[in-house]
């Protein structure tokens, strides 16, 4: 995909060089991710909607795979929360989540659900002068900064974990997501692993009430937000930082080491994940052990009803990510996503044929 994060002109504003989820989905419609051509204007139609997260790889697969079959896939990249919320309602084929349901959820509103695709997460700041990977943070300070305790960014604490980095002694502008996120939901999750005090004062949600900072929509509004503020800091899904070229920490992770966001370090932790064991996939994936790993690794996943009101569109739907799985995965390495391991798919579509009714 060729940068689909900045727009063509006036780069001088956030709302135009990173695209809000209007734009990105007027760009997907004009490249036919959900336009369909006039010889297939009776096709049936795949609807989805939710985790802005895996939009990238969503994204790109849905391009090849109109390519390859010729079939479109509409997805609305709104947040998880309003993800759920559609797939509760039933007027989407699909939901999209980074917060997984639990098994009880699941029950109650008579879904399945599966992870379809594992990525990171990635602190991303703006300070002149500043590259990728030479700021390090530990989680313990990452909170501080977003509880507002740690105001610049000169403070001791930073300082020292940064002894020959030149740091500002600007106040640090917090930016978080204002929407009901599950980028947010994994990240507090990892805050509240590594922080007593964030786990005491705020907790893990894909909503909470956030001590400091400015709000932004979606992992590309929080991109922009941070991309055009000096001094700043956000938290983005690691494609959103490649692709437009964003500076991000390194960060210390649970073995105590310092590590740098690559496919390797997110497939190391990644590879700690137990899904055959766990009742409706549920996954949470930050903070895992091993001296390589990413500490704020996360699934993501689909949300579909057992019962369909569109068996067609369930089946269309499900087509679709049965290719994802077989013909993507070089695909999602190529925007350092870590695709299912062979045995997981196995499971999963053992899991369409029992839940899902689509015939």
């Amino acid at each position: 995909m060729d940068k689909p994060f900045v727009a063509a002109n006036d780069l001088k504003k956030p709302e135009r060089r990173f695209m809000t989820t209007r734009k990105i989905l007027g760009l997907a419609l004009a490249a036919g991710l959900s336009a369909l051509a006039p010889s297939a204007a009776r096709a049936t139609e795949i609807t989805g909607a939710g985790a802005t997260f895996p939009f990238p790889i969503y994204s790109k697969w849905a391009d090849a795979y109109k390519k390859d079959t010729g079939d479109s896939l509409n997805y609305q990249s709104i947040g998880s929360g309003a993800g759920i919320k559609q797939i509760q309602a039933k007027t989407v084929t699909f939901g999209a989540t980074d917060m997984p349901l639990t098994a009880a959820d699941l029950t109650k509103d008579g879904l399945s659900q599966w992870p379809m695709v594992m990525g990171a997460l990635v602190a991303i700041i703006n300070i002149e002068g500043v590259k990728s990977g030479e700021v390090t943070l530990d989680g313990a300070t990452l909170a501080d900064i977003y509880l507002g305790k740690i105001k610049t960014w000169d403070d001791a604490a930073i300082k020292k974990l940064n002894p020959s980095v030149k740091l500002p002694s600007a106040a640090i502008t917090v930016v978080r997501r204002s929407d009901g996120s599950g980028t947010s939901f994994v990240f507090t999750d990892y805050l509240s692993k590594v922080s007593a005090d964030w786990k005491a004062k705020v907790g893990s949600g894909t909503a909470v009430e956030w001590p400091a900072g400015v709000g932004a929509k979606g992992n590309e509004g929080v991109a922009g937000n941070v991309g055009q503020t000096k001094n700043s800091i956000g938290y983005v899904e690691y494609a959103y930082a490649k692709q437009s070229n964003l500076v991000y920490t390194a960060l210390i992770n649970k073995a105590g080491k310092t590590v740098k966001p690559t496919f390797a370090a997110f497939q190391t932790a990644a590879a700690n994940a137990d899904w055959a064991n766990s009742p409706g996939y549920y996954q949470i994936l930050t903070e895992q052990p091993g001296e390589a790993s990413w500490p704020i690794t996360s699934a993501t996943f689909i949300l579909m009803p057992k019962e369909p009101k569109d068996k067609a569109a369930a089946a269309a739907a499900l087509k679709f990510f049965a290719w994802s799985f077989e013909k993507g995965g070089k695909m999602a390495e190529e925007l350092d996503y870590v695709p299912m391991p062979d045995s997981v798919i196995t499971q999963i579509k053992a899991t369409w044929e029992k839940d899902i009714k689509s015939k």
